[in-house]
């Protein structure tokens, strides 16, 4: 018999409590905030749903992991366990520990990239642009063109367009590709998933130019789980299987552990090139931590291990997708114009649709995340001219491509009555959203400015 309630495939042990605010706190703190929910207090918020990173429930065999921590500064115990998990999944001989993603990136593209280089992605995400960009290399992103069309009923729409990649190759010439980065899923793009046709197809392409090709997989497994459903010729495998073909594809990982490793800190570099992993060691060692801890204690690698091996289990992937679809479709109902099919891990609003009357400058997507704010104390994130807008020589807007909202998911956290509070808030906000008005920012830093800009209402 096949349910139509989607139950979570776990008992909860241990809560945590939430403060029920009403709107009249809630009016003062974003103003407080001066309008950026990452600026709001944890305790100010009643669902967050900001990011699905480092936000997971951590299982009872990792929190026994925990107590089994190996702290030794080098060659603990648990290092070499999750150095074999990761040998594992990747089939990279080296492996560098860091204390999240972003670090890993760092090592990576600051060795890569430079003045004069440029990488290529389906869609590079905020902190990869900005390590990019910051060792003053380009980033260009090429998804297939049914990315932007978010109504647009297909699979894999998070694939990379690899006639565009092609052009680009000819265009800028192999030698001066420092890279070309696979994000599984496509966070960016609307948490779209990629094909594995779609993967060795880059993989092809790239090897005939001798061009590096990395993937971005921090969260493979539910990347695995579309390619086990969706694509043919992979129904007998196992999701483990699917993820460690991907891997085989590519030259090196970038991995945030605080996704489908399900920790709350963590990340990690995979290399199959020893001269390059060895110049990323180097400075590992200067800036994170020794070879064999890189930022992370004993702790911290015991529970990167075990959610390694739980992120692939099936009962965990069908909940994780099928609940963020059961968000995703409730919300198409309501006339919400989200980005479908639903990905893994996160619900994407557009925007620009949404408040149709609020120009590109006065930053709809912004409008959006204060509105789910004030009226339900959902904390969400702005992916769009905020995040990676930028400004000309004369101080214009050049918007990003897409004004989207993510509600990111956190995993093993929420119910579906925490779903259904969402949805019921989507129903109020759709009520008013003419009477909306839109933002401009009176603060901003030279990278990142999402996360620390300041804003008032127009």
């Amino acid at each position: 018999m096949q349910h139509k309630t989607i139950i979570e495939p776990f008992r909860i042990k241990v809560v945590e409590k939430i403060r029920m605010t009403d709107e009249a706190e809630r009016i003062a703190f974003l103003k407080q905030a001066q309008y950026n929910p990452f600026l709001l207090h944890s305790s100010e918020v009643l669902i967050d749903l900001l990011t699905d990173s480092g936000t997971s429930a951590m299982s009872a065999e990792q929190w026994s992991g925990i107590m089994r921590g190996d702290e030794s500064y080098a060659g603990a115990s648990s290092w070499l366990r999750m150095e074999a998990v990761i040998k594992d999944l990747t089939g990279c001989p080296y492996i560098l520990p860091t204390h999240q993603g972003r670090a890993a990136e760092h090592l990576l593209y600051a060795r890569l990239g430079g003045p004069g280089k440029i990488f290529l992605s389906n869609t590079h995400f905020d902190t990869t642009r900005a390590n990019i960009e910051f060792s003053g290399a380009t980033a260009i992103d090429i998804p297939v063109p049914e990315n932007k069309q978010t109504d647009l009923l297909l699979p894999f729409k998070g694939n990379l367009d690899t006639e565009a990649l092609k052009k680009q190759i000819e265009l800028l010439k192999p030698e001066n590709i420092a890279g070309v980065i696979l994000t599984v899923t496509n966070n960016s793009g609307g948490g779209q998933p990629v094909s594995m046709a779609n993967a060795k197809e880059v993989s092809a392409i790239c090897k005939q130019h001798g061009i590096r090709m990395i993937l971005d997989a921090c969260r493979i497994a539910e990347n695995a789980w579309f390619i086990k459903n969706q694509e043919a010729g992979y129904e007998n495998k196992s999701y483990k299987e699917i993820a460690q073909e991907m891997c085989a594809l590519a030259d090196g990982c970038v991995m945030s552990a605080k996704k489908d490793a399900l920790v709350n800190m963590g990340g990690f570099l995979a290399l199959k090139d020893l001269d390059l992993a060895l110049q990323c060691r180097t400075v590992l060692i200067i800036t994170e931590g020794y070879a064999t801890y890189g930022g992370l204690s004993g702790r911290d690698m015991e529970a990167i291990a075990t959610g390694l091996q739980e992120v692939f289990e099936p009962d965990y992937l069908d909940y994780r997708i099928k609940s963020t679809a059961y968000l995703c479709n409730h919300l198409h109902d309501l006339g919400v114009p989200v980005v479908r099919p639903a990905g893994g891990h996160a619900v994407y609003v557009d925007a620009k649709q949404f408040y149709p009357h609020i120009p590109v400058h006065q930053f709809p997507g912004q409008a959006l995340v204060c509105q789910l704010y004030l009226k339900g104390g959902i904390r969400t994130c702005e992916i769009g001219s905020v995040m990676f807008g930028k400004n000309d020589e004369n101080g214009n807007l050049i918007p990003a491509a897409m004004e989207l909202v993510r509600l990111a998911i956190p995993r093993r956290v929420y119910t579906q009555s925490h779903l259904d509070y969402v949805i019921e808030t989507f129903e109020e906000l759709l009520k008013h959203r003419k009477n909306t008005g839109g933002f401009k920012i009176t603060y901003e830093p030279p990278f990142l400015r999402h996360f620390t800009a300041r804003f008032e209402p127009v």
